[in-house]
């Protein structure tokens, strides 16, 4: 009888132990599922910004002679919270050709869109990056500047500049908002931004990851400041840069030999009143004298060096105007995401489609192989992977975003691309095969800027080029003792072999691109009409016909 007490007891003991032993097990699966759940990784956003002809000479952080007059606080702040790159390189420094190859991740003869005049339309069918973040569960959107001539691919939502031949308008611009062309009051640097804002706050599932393409018109000619900044620097004169009066000694036929001197500015680009009474193509015409040869654009009374200064003066308050408001604008995108608690697993990126010259050489515009066009300001902040104020030298090109965003974003793709991601870099960790060298080339002429097709290479330590359409000319220049690229050494003894080594890279870089053609078939990429970037011209697409006096 005492067996069978002591029986019945262990039974009902071991039955609850059981029971608790179960309920823990529950418990600690359900624990288990939910830090399972809890500590899965979240897909980082991404907000990639992309300002038209935007400099490292106009941005603070890269210091510079106008870094104290014109400082960037918000774009400084990207850099200063991230990774700053001194030597992110354009493939092709032009606009449409450099966002083609920033898409498709493949430089102008794979994704062929060469060139802006007579350069056509982006092909539509190609793969870009933003359709492979929307395959895989992204929410995507793209504000302001597209300039590529057919419809973007892989938005939701897309609201882009859609007239002066997509180039858009700096007041009461027209946008093309999800296949529909609506004028709009006011800035379009505040207005892009305007749009990004709203679709942040309220066009998105708050829940879910996005990628965000916000590409602003300015710094584009013909730099026209918001109201608030047309008058900023009234009673300074601003710095000249060191190179400023160029005499292009050595490099005639080249730099000697160009349209975009302090000499080519126009009447709309000096802020001439223009007559009321003017319309269509008289109006262009007279909004674009000093766009030619031999036309002076400067008050009256002026000798030819105070008019020089004068324009040179005018231009630069202007274009760092327009960048004040870019910077303005950057800030509020800043701002929302802190307050939003969405800054840690943010990327932010801060990049121009080239360099532009800002009387450098004597300059204005890009295209050169020359540091200032080629050098793209870059910058990268991301909390979770990036240590803030880190600063980058290896050579990156634009053909290296499109792979790298991916990679950055954990998404797998079996699309060919000629870049390739730079993540480790982002890291701080620089693979050893990294190749730091840059096959470059450039096909349009003469319009604009009259500057002569040219391919080439830039390592870190040269840059050595062949400009070839109506002329044979080649150029070397020594990074570390000629850093302004003011001496062509090409013909000094010293340098044969390097140059012969460079001419041997140069090779295996344009065979390794698939464009190691002849300078027969290069020319007849320049000759060629691919046709319009748009169907309908109007007063600005039609502005070389004008100048040309076709219309005549």
């Amino acid at each position: 009888m005492r067996d069978l007490f002591f029986f019945k007891q262990r039974r009902r003991t071991l039955g609850v132990i059981l029971k608790l032993t179960c309920i823990v097990t529950i418990i600690s699966c359900k624990e288990a599922n939910y830090k399972t759940e809890y500590n899965k990784p979240q897909k980082p956003n991404i907000i990639y910004i992309m300002a038209d002809d935007l400099t490292t000479q106009a941005i603070s952080a890269y210091g510079g002679i106008y870094s104290d007059l014109a400082p960037t606080p918000n774009i400084d702040r990207i850099a200063k919270e991230g990774m700053l790159f001194q030597d992110v390189l354009c493939t092709n420094a032009i606009c449409g050709p450099s966002r083609a190859a920033i898409l498709t991740g493949n430089y102008s003869n794979l994704n062929r869109y060469y060139k802006n005049e007579s350069g056509g339309k982006f092909d539509e069918t190609q793969w870009t990056f933003p359709q492979e973040f929307q395959k895989n569960g992204y929410q995507t959107s793209l504000f302001g500047k597209w300039h590529l001539g057919t419809e973007p691919k892989g938005f939701d939502v897309f609201k882009y500049h859609n007239s002066a031949g997509q180039q858009g308008h700096y007041w009461n611009p027209t946008y093309n908002i999800n296949g529909k062309d609506t004028k709009l009051k006011g800035y379009s640097t505040n207005l892009s931004t305007d749009f990004a804002m709203d679709w942040l706050q309220n066009g998105r599932n708050q829940d879910d990851p996005f990628m965000m393409v916000l590409q602003y018109k300015a710094p584009h000619r013909p730099w026209q400041p918001d109201t608030k900044y047309e008058e900023l620097w009234d009673d300074v004169e601003f710095p000249y840069p060191s190179t400023f009066n160029d005499d292009y000694k050595g490099r005639e036929l080249t730099a000697g030999d160009t349209e975009m001197t302090m000499e080519y500015f126009s009447r709309r680009d000096m802020k001439f009143e223009e007559p009321t009474d003017l319309k269509g193509k008289e109006k262009i015409k007279w909004a674009f004298y000093g766009a030619k040869p031999g036309e002076i654009v400067q008050p009256e009374g002026m000798t030819t060096e105070e008019g020089r200064k004068w324009r040179y003066q005018t231009y630069i308050k202007d274009y760092l105007a327009c960048v004040k408001s870019v910077d303005d604008n950057i800030g509020r995108v800043l701002n929302y995401l802190d307050k939003n608690s969405l800054t840690d697993n943010t990327i932010i990126v801060l990049t121009s489609d080239q360099g532009f010259y800002l009387g450098d050489h004597g300059f204005f515009d890009k295209r050169f192989i020359y540091e200032e066009s080629i050098r793209m300001p870059f910058m990268v902040k991301y909390p979770n992977l990036i240590k803030p104020g880190t600063v980058n030298e290896d050579i990156i090109t634009n053909i290296d975003f499109a792979p790298t965003l991916l990679d950055l974003a954990n998404i797998s793709t079996d699309q060919q691309m000629q870049g390739k991601s730079f993540k480790p870099i982002l890291k701080g960790e620089t693979p050893e095969d990294w190749d730091q060298a840059m096959y470059y080339h450039y096909y349009e002429f003469p319009y604009w800027h009259h500057v002569q097709p040219h391919y080439g290479i830039r390592t870190q330590k040269y840059t050595l080029a062949h400009f070839y359409y109506n002329i044979d000319v080649w150029e070397l220049y020594d990074l570390e003792k000629d850093p302004e690229q003011m001496n062509n050494i090409i013909d000094n003894p010293s340098y044969t072999s390097i140059i012969s080594g460079l001419k041997a890279q140069l090779k295996k870089l344009m065979k390794k691109s698939g464009n190691d053609k002849s300078l027969a078939d290069f020319r007849m990429i320049t000759d060629t009409d691919f046709g319009s970037i748009v169907d309908k011209k109007d007063d600005e697409t039609s502005l070389q016909d004008v100048l040309t006096g076709k219309s005549e």
